[in-house]
């Protein structure tokens, strides 16, 4: 796993209060209940800050999965392989 990768993971895992082990690219908004909106917000701030990005508003309302997001920080120059 790349270091990209695990930081992805671990924002999603703080972000979302939840164990980097139920973290999947299918883990999709509103698929658990730990991800609502309010979880949502702390999520982009955790990706921003892990990859030391800022998220457009667009990019904050498109990013709806693991997989979505991976895609949008990509955009950004960060790399994952």
């Amino acid at each position: 796993m790349s270091e990209n990768e695990s930081l992805l993971l671990k924002a999603f895992s703080e972000g979302l209060g939840v164990p980097e082990s139920r973290i999947a690219d299918v883990l999709t908004y509103n698929s658990i209940p730990e991800w609502d909106s309010v979880a949502h917000m702390v999520l982009i701030s955790s990706i921003e800050e892990k990859f030391g990005i800022m998220l457009d508003t667009n990019e904050i309302l498109d990013l709806s999965s693991v997989a979505q997001a991976r895609k949008i920080v990509s955009k950004h120059g960060v790399v994952f392989s």
